[in-house]
């Protein structure tokens, strides 16, 4: 499929979170962002956040298999909705408005540099769990990091 992604397509336009992935610099950053600014609108009890954690990672991953089932190249660079899970896993993990721009850095590092085991999930899991799995992880890690600073501050 040479015409990824078409916004026409519902997959699509939620891969890459309503066209953000179509940004020309850094579309995972964007989506990053655009997380962090949600996540902040959308705060509420731990309860709510909890249960929209859970919908985001079920409905990123169904998203990733079906927005790239024809696709050679599976982890394309305007599919974001990885980072968008990634983000919100790791400031739920957070939980502290005042933490979000360290947890996003944290993130972003993360994913750009992929440290082990993040390179290999990258690397070895290509379906849409794959495409979503090495953003959770680089979400925990930056999740408990920012945890971990914030504690010895």
């Amino acid at each position: 499929m040479n015409n990824f992604p078409n916004l026409k397509k519902p997959t699509h336009l939620f891969a890459t979170l309503f066209g953000i992935g179509k940004l020309p610099f850094g579309p995972g950053t964007w989506g990053s962002v655009a997380t962090v600014f949600l996540w902040v609108g959308c705060s509420s009890s731990i309860q709510s956040n909890f249960m929209i954690l859970i919908f985001i990672l079920f409905f990123s991953v169904i998203i990733c298999h079906l927005a790239t089932r024809n696709l050679v190249e599976k982890d394309q660079k305007s599919i974001v909705i990885d980072e968008f899970a990634g983000m919100w896993l790791a400031l739920f993990i957070v939980s502290d408005v005042a933490a979000a721009g360290l947890t996003f850095l944290l993130f972003r590092v993360f994913d750009i540099f992929k440290p082990f085991p993040i390179s290999y999930i990258d690397k070895n899991m290509k379906s849409g769990l794959g495409i979503v799995l090495d953003d959770l992880v680089a979400g925990l890690a930056a999740g408990y990091l920012t945890v971990l600073i914030y504690s010895f501050l």
